[in-house]
This record gives C-alpha cells, sequence and structure tokens, in this order.
C-alpha cells in the first residue's frame, strides 16, 4: 500500500527535508522512498518540477555542485515549515501507519509461507509412510523417496526465508537494486546447473 501525498502534501513534506540540511534531487528520491519505509518512491518527474516551483517560490535556491545540483532551503521556506508544523505532523503519521501496514503485510507473509510449509512436511511425511508400507525397507525406491523428502523440505524452507529477507528488506526501506536481482537469479541458475550435475552423479 503506498501513502497518498493530499494535495499540497509533497510539496511541504519536501521543505522539511531540506530544512534538515541541503539534498540533491537524487537525495531527495532516496529520503522519501526510506522514510516511507519503501512504499513510495517518487520518480525524478514528481520531485524536479515541485522542486522548480519551490525554487519561483523563493523558498529553495539552487547551486551547481560538480554535476549535481544541490537545493537549499531559504529563510521563508523554514519560515512556512514552522509555521505548518500541524500539518506537517499529520502527514509524518499518516506515513507511519504507511509504513506499519506494509510491516504487517510482511509478517503475515511469514505466517502464511511457514503454515504452507509445516502443510507440505506433513503430507509428504504421510505420503512417505504410506509408501514406505507397500514397498521393503531395503528398496533403492524408499531411500530415493526419503531424500526427496529431504530436498523438498530444504527447498520449500529456503523459498520462505529468501521471500521473507527480501520482503523485510524493502519494508525496511532498503534499495533493491536490478543488479542485486541480476545476482540472486545467476546464484539460483548455479544452484539449478549444481542440481543437475548431482543427478548426474
Amino acid at each position: 500500500m503506498s501513502p497518498v501525498f493530499s494535495h499540497g502534501d509533497l510539496r511541504l513534506y519536501i521543505l522539511s527535508l531540506l530544512a534538515e540540511g541541503p539534498r540533491h534531487g537524487y537525495d531527495l528520491m532516496q529520503a522519501l522512498t526510506e522514510r516511507t519505509g519503501g512504499t513510495y518512491s517518487p520518480s525524478a518527474g514528481t520531485i524536479y518540477p515541485r522542486l522548480a516551483k519551490l525554487e519561483e517560490e523563493r523558498l529553495v535556491t539552487k547551486t551547481v555542485d560538480g554535476r549535481k545540483t544541490v537545493y537549499e532551503i531559504t529563510d521563508a521556506g523554514r519560515a512556512e515549515v514552522e509555521a505548518r508544523g500541524g500539518d506537517l505532523e499529520d502527514i509524518q503519521a499518516g506515513l507511519a501507519d504507511s509504513v506499519r501496514l506494509i510491516a504487517d503485510e510482511v509478517r503475515g507473509s511469514v505466517r502464511d509461507a511457514m503454515r504452507s510449509l509445516r502443510a507440505d512436511l506433513a503430507a509428504a511425511s504421510r505420503d512417505e509412510r504410506e509408501q514406505a508400507r507397500s514397498v521393503p525397507a531395503d528398496d533403492p525406491r524408499v531411500r530415493s523417496r526419503e531424500q526427496l523428502h529431504r530436498a523438498d523440505a530444504a527447498l520449500t524452507d529456503f523459498r520462505g526465508r529468501a521471500r521473507a529477507e527480501l520482503r523485510s528488506h524493502v519494508a525496511r526501506g532498503g534499495e533493491l537494486a536490478a543488479s542485486a536481482v541480476d545476482e540472486i537469479e545467476t546464484a539460483l541458475r548455479h544452484a539449478s546447473e549444481a542440481v543437475s550435475r548431482a543427478m548426474r552423479g
């Protein structure tokens, strides 16, 4: 669930971030993502027009520092932040509610994953017992099924833990870059190849 900034709220929130210190545009986008627990990630097309409007209203100034344009709040901008302290508190409360909601969703996903894992393990155990009664204990198929059960449990456990870790990371405001997902896909591909090699003996 993404927090919804009412008309003018995002403008005020940007001013409040600049009241903490000068920032460049990308830094403001990161700060908004972090402060909302990853539930809101504004684009450059959202941030820069608002910064231009604030500059036009003489509430912020900008200076070029190398390749970066740094924005700094003016005395007039700081006065507006102070005058609208109550509005800012309401915005902060709304964002806190959004972060709590996403945290609840993550906890729910973890609980669902654990319930699914327990159900899968119980079903696999029942199947194994039923098959064991109909096949001699020294049959290679019995041993293979036992190992298959181990492998299934390991894979299910891995999926649940990895999914919960990724969701928790994003919910805490951590960045999940495309390069990180590329690494995860590469690692999973290598793991799949390792499984194939193990099957060939």
